[in-house]
Parts: structure tokens; sequence; C-alpha cells
């Protein structure tokens, strides 16, 4: 067999792949060594190129690199073990599914990095494989991580182990490479720890960097056969330090922190109220408005007012957002560094902003008794909850006062002591109240859906320690601010949308049919299901399966993949209302959540699925969220073009997508608007259309990178409440807890804490030190069986767990489940009747052969096995050697016991 009859036996094959068992019976191939050389002939001819290795024992002709249906750009997300997906661009998304890169195939690409992906020809199983052909874009300047020193002269340098698990080699820096000084660690500038952590910092030792937290700069990438190298810009101190954990994660995630010189000066240069500006707009000033936000806010970009029409019943909602395009204005350096952050970021004690403080805490911020310049949205609103007609204008208004959650949620909630501080207000807030109940019914008649799942609240002390983990409360008093803001979105939305000009929206896309299909499977274990009826699905058979079963006189295996399902978000909805107030309802909501797309930012409308809204935007808060800003400058820009700000949201709710956007256009004009008519005659007479604000490949662009930035702002918010979760835990190692599991898999049962709301992983091999059983994970109940005793472990169960360790570097909490006095009891019933039955069968006088008595004598050995363990055990005392040596269960951790002959059955199946 020659290299080239190898490639041409390949290239016969269907799809031009074939396996390593398929070759071996083609070619007949006979012992070990001839095996070998087919084995060294698919090397050789893997590493020349030509040929493309699928997975473990397959392989495929490659493909010339220089096809363009063969190459897709994306971005890499590693996994610890050192393979990676690829997340293919959104105009490039050829499928759901993103792409498997295997390790030998990262070839020096980091996480996050854009790369270049040769796809893989396809498998029967559908999945998508590739291997990257080029890094595209680096996107880790530099790496954080903590310092060791070499173990040996003969070592490259010392190293740093990276913060991210996900980047499996250390960074090497070399023996000479300069470092920094120790005095400037803590007094860098712009740093976002507070004076309280930089005067509790620890002192650095100049002489021992050992085991402190330092930023990397990368100098030379890493390659297939060599780790990257770098040198220590900064030393960020001692990893349990306060303040400590922000500063890595900030770093970690490439979070932009310090604004430059140059932004800073240009902010203070239009920090300033203009007189001029004042009087040429709407004036506001004196009204009743006021600003309602958290305790802590110190930006407040938006307020409101409502009133109530007595005569016809109708109510005139006033929402008036800070007008922060005034003052950013684009191309400017303020502008750059705004589009480059893209939002604000909040972590538990403190904030990364948007814009500098000059913008976002003073000028642009609605302080009350001061005069703000604002983009307001004013409402009509019918008794029903429908916007009858809006109008969007630029005002000057001076808040009356500012309020929290907590205090008008106390008016709401009839505190005599606060409606008396705040009397003058008090029936404002009632009727904004009532205006927000007519809203929310209303988005509950057209579908929307409502998850109301609580998040972390981390609380700290005086001395800034964390102290707890809580639940959010979300009362009336967030939910008529979030009502209110929807509202304005939605109409803001509409109105540039009647007008055709483009502009960015955002949009929740139809879930995935795979993830409907999989909630349903789990639902239907609590005995729901969104009432989708039968799924329509698309069978096929693997080539593989269709090979190996050739000649077998079996029929292969078929796989069902879900079709397009008709899924709705009223479907959602009505199941929400099923859950509500049930014990498993956070479980269900959670798993509901799951099934569902992320929202993202897009340049064409497709509709807000969760909102069942046809047209939507984000308009409401310019001063932390970048596309706000957006739609802030095309409205301004309309308004300035002397467009009428007047519209009807039911115009646009008629318009579900944009691409017919020209012809309609065209067409529009025979029936304008009435407070737009001499807009519409004024554009189609002169024979021209709307004239685009910002083009709609820049509106694109600022799509992509505001939708990265915001996934990136969360990631790093939530990465740090669950490491401040972990250290909180560590005091209490040893303790139990009441639990709720979250899931069920492979790996184990993830579980809940009632009190803490602490996640935590409970290993499948502790299970088996619960009541000497062997547990396995079954993939078509997605529960967790013991096979000796039965013991079922599935979602949304109770269970009382103990924390066995923190483990640190996977960032993980590790629980045992405890049992508790009823399973006790009911474990020891069990066994006494088991005892009981084998007494009878012995006494009964008949005759016991050979094979009896071995029979008896295993039932012996097996009822003298403690039936359940009132806490989590180790290994027994009393160990029982069988002929077989350790099975499987000894190997996980639980104790070992003979397994009765059904038990080797299902593990020889398995």
């Amino acid at each position: 067999m020659t290299d080239r009859e190898l490639l041409r036996q390949i290239e016969r094959s269907a799809g031009q792949r074939a396996g390593y068992k398929q070759l071996v019976r083609e070619f007949s191939l006979g012992g070990g060594r001839e095996r070998r050389l087919l084995l060294e002939h698919l090397a050789r001819l893997t590493a020349a190129g030509h040929l493309t290795k699928i997975d473990r024992d397959t392989w495929a002709i490659a493909k010339a690199a220089a096809t363009r249906d063969n190459l897709i750009a994306g971005k890499l997300d590693l996994h610890r073990d050192g393979f990676g997906f690829v997340r293919p661009n959104e105009r490039q998304r050829g499928g759901d599914d993103d792409i498997f890169i295997p390790p030998n195939e990262i070839h020096g690409a980091m996480q996050g990095d854009q790369v270049l992906v040769e796809l893989a020809p396809p498998r029967g199983d559908g999945r998508r494989l590739g291997r990257i052909v080029r890094v595209l874009t680096r996107r880790n300047p530099t790496v954080v991580g903590i310092f060791h020193y070499a173990k040996s002269d003969r070592a490259n340098g010392n190293y740093v182990t990276p913060f991210d698990e996900r980047m499996s080699q250390p960074v090497i820096i070399p023996f000479d490479a300069e470092m920094p000084e120790i005095a400037a660690a803590v007094a860098t500038p712009h740093r976002v720890l507070g004076e309280e952590a930089t005067a509790v910092a620890r002192d650095f030792n100049a002489e021992n960097l050992e085991g402190l937290v330092v930023d990397v700069e990368i100098t030379d990438w890493p390659t297939p056969s060599r780790p990257a190298r770098g040198r220590v810009m900064e030393i960020l101190g001692h990893e349990d330090d306060f303040g400590v954990d922000v500063e890595m994660v900030i770093r970690k995630h490439q979070l932009p922190r310090i604004f430059p010189e140059n932004v800073l000066e240009e902010a203070r240069s239009v920090a300033h109220l203009d007189a001029e500006v004042v009087s040429e707009r709407r004036d506001f000033r004196d009204l009743p408005i006021v600003t309602i936000d958290g305790e802590t806010a110190r930006d407040f970009d938006d307020a409101v007012l409502v009133e109530h029409d007595e005569a016809t019943g109708h109510w005139h909602l006033q929402v008036h957002i800070a007008d922060v395009a005034h003052y950013v204005t684009p191309g400017t350096a303020l502008d750059l560094e705004a589009r480059l952050r893209g939002n604000s970021v909040y972590f538990p004690d403190r904030a990364i902003p948007m814009l500098p403080q000059e913008l976002s805490t003073n000028i642009c911020s609605l302080r009350p008794n001061e005069d703000r310049l604002v983009l307001s949205c004013l409402m009509n609103i019918d008794p029903s909850g429908n916007v009858v007609d809006y109008e969007v204008t630029e005002g000057v208004i001076r808040s009356a006062r500012r309020m929290t959650y907590t205090q008008v949620h106390r008016i709401l909630d009839g505190d005599e002591a606060v409606r008396a501080e705040f009397a003058d207000l008090v029936p404002a807030f009632e009727r904004m109240k009532q205006l927000a109940e007519i809203l929310n019914h209303k988005r509950d008649r057209r579908g929307s859906i409502d998850f109301d799942l609580p998040e972390p609240i981390i609380e700290f002390d005086e001395f800034g320690a964390m102290k707890s983990v809580t639940r959010s409360e979300r009362n009336w008093a967030h939910r008529l601010i979030e009502e209110f803001m929807l509202s304005a979105n939605e109409s803001v939305a509409s109105w540039i949308e009647n007008l055709g000009v483009p502009s960015i929206y955002r949009i929740h896309e139809k879930p995935e049919p795979r993830r409907v299909v999989e909630f349903e499977e789990i639902a239907a274990s609590f005995g729901y299901s969104l009432g989708l009826g039968n799924l329509p699905v698309k069978k096929f058979q693997t080539r593989g399966e269709r090979r190996d079963n050739r000649g077998s006189g079996r029929n292969p295996r078929q796989h069902e993949v879900p079709e397009d399902i008709p899924v709705t978000p009223r479907m959602y909805q009505k199941l929400t209302a099923k859950i509500a107030g049930k014990p498993e309802e956070r479980i269900v909501a959670y798993l509901m959540l799951r099934s569902l797309r992320q929202a993202r930012y897009s340049e064409k409308n497709e509709g807000h699925f969760a909102l069942a809204a046809p047209c939507y935007t984000h308009f409401t808060s310019p001063i932390r969220r970048y596309p706000d800003l957006i739609v802030h400058r095309i409205a301004k820009a309309l308004l300035d073009a002397g467009v009428s700000g007047h519209g009807k949201q039911g115009l646009g709710h008629r318009v579900l997508g944009l691409e017919n956007r020209g012809a309609r256009r065209k067409t529009r004009g025979s029936e304008p608007h009435p407070a737009d008519a001499s807009f519409f005659a004024q554009e189609f007479d002169a024979g021209h259309e709307v004239a685009e604000i910002i083009p709609e490949d820049d509106l694109a662009l600022v799509a992509t990178e505001s939708s990265e930035n915001e996934r990136r702002a969360s990631n790093a918010e939530r990465e740090l409440v669950e490491w401040k979760k972990l250290k909180f835990m560590r005091e209490r190692v040893g303790e139990d807890f009441s639990a709720m599991v979250l899931s069920a898999t492979k790996y184990g049962l993830f579980v809940e804490l009632d009190d803490l709301f602490v996640e935590g992983l409970v290993p499948l091999q502790s299970l088996g030190a619960l009541d000497n059983d062997y547990y396995t994970y079954r993939e078509n109940t997605r529960e967790i069986l013991g096979e000796r005793w039965g013991r079922r472990f599935r979602v949304g169960q109770r269970v009382r767990v103990l924390l066995e360790r923190v483990d640190a570097p996977a960032k993980r909490l590790q629980f045992s489940v405890l049992l508790d006095e009823q399973d006790e009891q009911s474990g020891e019933h069990q066994t006494r009747e088991r005892q009981g039955r084998e007494r009878q069968t012995s006494g009964s006088g008949k005759a016991k052969s050979s094979k009896d008595g071995k029979s008896k004598k295993k039932k012996e050995i097996a009822s003298s096995v403690p039936a359940f363990a009132a806490n989590v055990a180790g290994p027994g005392k009393k160990k029982f050697k069988g002929k077989r040596g350790k099975t499987s269960m000894q190997r996980q951790g639980a104790k070992p016991h003979p397994f009765p002959k059904k038990i080797k059955k299902s593990k020889r199946r398995k």
C-alpha cells in the first residue's frame, strides 16, 4: 500500500472520508505490523496537508484553504481541557452550531481571539469540525495571573499562571525581563480600588514576588511548540487582599478602565449648561417630575411623570431621558472612548462608567433641583394600556425629587411614616402604580413573557468585607419604572421604523428548535409542557452506523433532529402563569430562560420574541449604553431636520421587517400620519427618500460591537459575584445546608442553597459513599440513578448537602448529599425486610445445591453492608474482597461490595 493508493481509496469513499476500521477492512490488513504502517501513512499524509483528521479514527481529504466556502471567521472559546469552539460571526453564520476545534488544531490561538477556521468535511451526526488556519485579531494583549519563580536555572524563565483557566499554558517571563517598581503597585493611578482597599493592602517584598497577582503584557504569541512570552507590567497584590479580585476580573476581561487625558479634558470642556440652548427647548421645569433609582445609584438618566385625564380616561406618561448626545458628538474623543467601552460595568461595590464622571454623575445626571437637558417621549395611553399617540421632543427639566426604590415601595405598601414624609408626591406614585398595572396587563394580553427570576445581591459590612449573599427583591417600585421604559422604547422604535430611517434595534430571535425540544423533555418530568403537540422532526442515519451494520441484518439506528417549531411567546407566558407559586417555579423558569436565545443589537428590526414586540429599541439609558446614544443621535437629527416627533405606535406595529424598506418608503406617502403630513409631502414630492443619519453598514458594526461588549461586561459581573461567593463560603466548609437540585449531569448534581443563593456541584463519585451504591447518569430521563437501591436524583428535588471543599482553581463549590432521618429509617427498614425474607428462605427445609449455597453466601455478605449512612462517609472500615479486585464503584470512592448479576450486565452494556 502506497500513499497514492491510500489517498485514492479515501477519495472514493463517501464524503471523501474514511475511518481506520474501514481502511483496515478494505485493504485486508492482517496483524499489528500492517496496521501500524497504516497509521504511519495516515500521520504522514496528515502532516503533509493531504489529509485532515476529523476525529479520533477518521480522516478526510483536505480541501484547498483558498476556497471561501470552506473558511469561516469567528471568535474562539477555549475549554480548560484543551479543545475549543469557534462561534461564527453573525454575517457568516451558516447554522446554529459552533465549530468544534480539537486540541491539536488550535495552532497557537488564545481565548477570545478572532480566528479563521477551515471547515472539515461534515460528519454524519451533523457536528461541525474545523482547524484554525490563521489568527485574525488577538484579543489578549495582556494576561493577569499568579507569578511563580522558575524551579531550576535551566528553565526558560519565570512564569505566570493565567487566572483564566481556559488558558492552560503559562506565560514565560524571561530572566532578564524588566520588572515594574514595587512602590508603584498600590499607587497605580486610575485603579478601580477604593481608598479603603489601598489602606489595608499588604506590603510587597521586592525580592519575592512568589504568589502575587500580576498583569503581563504578551511580547511573543504562543505557537504549537512554545508557550507565550511576556513582561510584567503591573503588580496587583495578594489574591486575597481587599479589592484585588475586582482588579483581576477587569484585566482578565480586558475592560477599559482608564480614561485618557484628552477624553477627560474634553469632558471638562463640554460639561456646562448653555442658557441659549435651554431657552430654545420645550420647558418642563415647573412639573413635579421625579427620578426613581437604587440607593447606591449616582447617575440618574431617566425621570417620569404620570397624569390622568378624568374626562377621557386617558393617561399621559412623560419619560424624560438625559440628552447625552448633546455633549458627546460623533467622532470626538469622548465618542470613541464610549464606543470602545460600549456600556458601564457594575460590580457589587464599585463600577466602571462608560463616560467620565464630569458627564455621567454631573451635567448629564438628572439631579434634583438642577436644570438638565433631556430627550423626551410623551405618550397618550388609553384605559386599556394602548399607546394612542406619542411625541418625541427635546426639552429641559428640573427634577423635583430623587426617590429610591425602597422609598417608593414603602409608599405604595402603606408605610405611614414614609407617606407623611413625601405627602405631596403620594398621589403621583399611586397614579404611577395604576398605570403600570394597566401597561403590564396589556403586555400580558399580547403574550409578553415576564420572568421574575431573582438576582444575587452581595452585602458588605462597614469595613467593606462581604457578609452575605441574598436574593434581590423586585417589587412594584421596580416594575413601574420597567413598564414606563418599555413603553418609551417601543414608541421611539416605532417612530424611527415608520420613517424608514436606518437605526439600531434590540432584537430577540425565536428560540432554536433543539433547545425547545430539550426543554419540553425536562418540563415533562415536572408535568408541564409548552403545548406544542406533536413536534415535526427530521430523521437521519449516520454513515458510520450504516457502514458498521452493513451485512449484519440489523437496521442502523435512526437519529431525530427537530425542525422548525411554531413556538410563540404566549406559550411561554401561559407556562409561567402555571408554575407561579409552585415549589418548582424557580427551576422551571430557569430552564425556560435557558431555552431562549440571547437578546442582541442589530441594524435590522426582527422583533423581540420575549416582549412579543414587533419593534423595540434601547432609548432610555444613554449614560451607560452606547446603542442608546446612537438612537438619541438619530432622533435628534430627525428633529433638527424638521421631522415631526408625533407618531402612532400602531403604524409601526404593522411593519415587522426591513427587507422592503425602499419600497415602503416610496409607497408610505399615500397614507401618512396626520401629524407628519407636511414632512411626508415634502419628502416624496421632492422625489427623494429620508437621508441616512448613520450608514447602515456603520450601524451593523456598532450593533455587533455593542452586543460583544454587553456579553463581556455581563460575564465579568457574573464571574466576580461567583468569586466573592467562593471567598465567602471558605469559612463555612463543613456546614450543612438545605438545597435544590438545579440540574443532573454526567458529572453530578448542580445544587443551589436555599438561604444563600449559592450554587455548587455534588460530584457523581461522592454519591457512591452515600449508601454504598453505584450511581450512573441516565441521559434519557436526565436523572442520576443508584443501580443497587434505586435511589434517584432529579431536577427540582430537595436535598440536604454538606460543603466539603472550595475548589479555587475550578472556581467551584463541592458538596456532598446528606441523608435525613426519614431516608435513614427507610433504608434500615428495607434492610430488615430483606434479612427477614432470607431467614424464611433458609428455614424452608428445601435441599440446597452448591449454586444455592453460593447465592446464599452472597446475600449474607450483601446484607451485612449498612443500607444507608447518616452522613457522607469515606470508604467503610470493613472491606470485602472479591475475586474481581476493585470495582468501578471503588474507583469512584464508594464502599466496595459484590454486585448482583444484573448490575454486571448493565456495566457490560455500558
